[in-house]
């Protein structure tokens, strides 16, 4: 991967770097990493953000937490997302979206510093269904994946009625760009904590219009053919979820926990938190919840990442 204009932010802990790249479709793609200053990593983490945002800014404090506990963080910015180019917030089709995904990551996880070193996806909401789709085009290619509220389902209140539906589908072969998705501001659903609130739509990079007509459409057949095939998942797994979640649905991710073929496979429910459980809650809720992430990861860091990661057993969380 040939640098374009890269950005280096250097501490005694965490180096960060900025790279663009092309997709197979040619079009410009930011990642970044943030990697462990002092110390060879200890795996992978490759990030997968949510609709509307974007990783350099908004995911800076989970690549900077995963870096100080000796990870090394690789994100990267959907088209028309973030720093990406293409038309903002426009999914055209998202096996596209988990293609561009699938292969930077690959790219990095055989590169020879760490292609003998576990590798985990992490995706939080959407980024969720990118992880999971990605698992599902290289079924046997990683050591796990962290997903923080997953969008496996999206929460019946945030989709319209069915009549409006059907107009508007109708629509998307005809204006797919055009922003006339009636929905509810997601930032005020899933951000808890009021300050974090201010600053999340103070970031440059946030989409703040209504979804577009073919980008909804790619969400909702997406979140309907994950549901339906919460069986082939076969990874290790982490699910974290707010239980007063009102963007992805709670009782779907127990339907994952309950379906997936996977032999190591936790649940983490957590009372009274929201959407955004590791950025919009309170301080000691992140914590808590990064803490909780951390610690499933450092069990399952040790272990060599060939074709066949190693699979170990673990409880639900629930009751």
């Amino acid at each position: 991967m040939a640098p374009d204009m890269p950005g280096e932010q250097h501490s005694n802990v965490v180096k960060y770097e900025e790279e663009f790249i092309q997709s197979s479709q040619g079009v410009k793609l930011f990642t970044c990493r943030w990697v462990p200053a002092d110390r060879q990593a200890k795996a992978l983490i490759c990030l997968c953000h949510g609709y509307g945002i974007e990783c350099s800014i908004f995911m800076k404090d989970t690549g900077v937490r995963f870096a100080k506990a000796g990870y090394a963080v690789f994100g990267i910015d959907y088209e028309g997302h973030g720093k990406s180019a293409g038309t903002q917030c426009y999914i055209k089709s998202f096996d596209d979206l988990v293609a561009d995904c699938a292969t930077f990551f690959r790219s990095v996880a055989e590169s020879v510093e760490y292609r003998e070193k576990a590798r985990f996806l992490y995706g939080e909401s959407m980024g969720g269904a990118v992880a999971l789709l990605i698992h599902r085009k290289q079924p046997n290619y990683w050591s796990g994946a962290v997903l923080v509220a997953p969008m496996c389902k999206i929460t019946e209140e945030l989709i319209p009625p069915p009549l409006v539906l059907s107009i508007l589908w109708t629509l998307t072969a005809i204006i797919p760009t055009w922003k006339l998705m009636p929905t509810q501001d997601i930032t005020d659903v899933g951000i808890k904590d009021p300050d974090k609130r201010m600053e999340l739509r103070a970031n440059p990079y946030l989409y703040r219009g209504r979804p577009r007509l073919k980008t909804a459409f790619e969400l909702l057949m997406t979140s309907l053919d994950i549901e339906k095939r919460l069986d082939e998942v076969m990874l290790p797994f982490l699910i974290v979820h707010g239980e007063d979640d009102r963007v992805t649905d709670p009782s779907v991710s127990k339907l994952l926990y309950a379906s997936a073929k996977s032999l190591d496979k936790t649940l983490k429910l957590y009372p009274n938190m929201w959407h955004g459980l590791t950025y919009g809650e309170p301080p000691e809720h992140i914590e808590l919840v990064f803490s909780d992430i951390i610690a499933w990861l450092g069990k399952r860091s040790a272990a060599v990442c060939p074709e066949e990661p190693p699979l170990e057993t673990s409880r639900n969380s629930l009751p």
